[in-house]
């Protein structure tokens, strides 16, 4: 309104006295009061109650990623510690599959060994046996043809001389007679 009314004195020609021609580049110095004042009342709002709220979130910002750097740095240190752990329990294992493999060798050569010499010895155990057997049979031959022997003769002895030698004790002795007379011939080597 008032722009209103130095519009209108300003038509009349009359000019008054206190107006000056505003400077375009230049605000009124009220405008440029009031602008102070609502300038520091939002500085001091930004001051007091927005800045503290950025450099909170800024602060947990760059904790939060300092915490990040910091777990993911303890992470891969335990993913080599674990890497460095799998790698000496593999070394370990592997160490451990050589010594297995080596002692199931020398078990196999040892069960191999002894069964060889279990062999060995069967062998000479039935070897022994047989021989033992042949013993056996050999004295049961020889008993049986000098039996046989000593009975031809008794009866080549009786046909010859005409007698009877019937008598056990004689002809047992006879016998024993001709056979020890049998054996002088044949040698002490040869049975």
């Amino acid at each position: 309104m008032i722009s209103d009314l130095v519009f209108l004195a300003a038509e009349g020609g009359e000019s008054l006295p206190l107006e000056e021609e505003p400077n375009v580049l230049l605000p009124a110095w009220y405008d440029i009061v009031w602008s102070l004042v609502a300038f520091v009342i939002l500085l001091i709002v930004f001051w007091k109650f927005v800045l503290p709220m950025v450099k909170m979130v800024v602060a947990a910002r760059t904790e939060k990623i300092e915490g990040g750097i910091e777990r993911a740095e303890a992470a891969q240190r335990e993913a080599k510690e674990a890497l460095d752990k799998y790698n000496e329990q593999l070394a370990e294992a592997r160490g451990e599959a050589a010594k297995i493999r080596e002692d199931a060798r020398l078990q196999g050569q040892q069960i191999l060994t002894d069964m060889k010499a279990d062999a060995q010895k069967e062998s000479d155990r039935i070897v022994a046996s047989g021989q033992q057997q042949l013993d056996a049979q050999r004295q049961q031959i020889v008993q049986e043809l000098r039996s046989d022997l000593g009975n031809q003769a008794v009866s080549l002895a009786e046909k010859l001389m005409g007698e009877q030698l019937s008598d056990s004790v004689k002809q047992s002795g006879t016998i024993d007679r001709f056979l020890a007379d049998l054996d002088k011939v044949s040698g002490p080597g040869q049975k």
